[in-house]
């Protein structure tokens, strides 16, 4: 039952931080809880305040020297792949005489 409410408040805190899977994960790293990520979310008039996500990649970047990076999915860069090719091959199409 705690596990199920755990996970939620990292899927709560993944959308309300704007974070993605490697800023989850190094936040976890660093001994970050949910609830601590988002009381640390700016407000407006906090205009000297960095965003969740860049104040969690400069902490570990500090601690450990370096920053996890999100792997693209295979069929993500296949897709971009895909699009270019027919962007080229459509841009050959426009200097036929017919």
């Amino acid at each position: 039952m705690g596990n199920k409410k755990h996970q939620e408040a990292w899927k709560e805190a993944k959308k309300r931080c704007q974070l993605n899977g490697a800023d989850i994960q190094m936040a976890k790293e660093l001994g970050m809880t949910p609830k601590s990520l988002m009381k640390n979310i700016p407000t407006p008039d906090q205009k000297w305040k960095a965003p969740v996500k860049w104040w969690v990649r400069d902490l570990y970047e500090e601690k450990f020297g370096k920053v996890l990076s999100v792997k693209t999915p295979h069929n993500k860069v296949k897709n971009e792949k895909k699009l270019e090719k027919e962007s080229i091959i459509s841009e050959d199409w426009g200097d036929l005489p017919f």
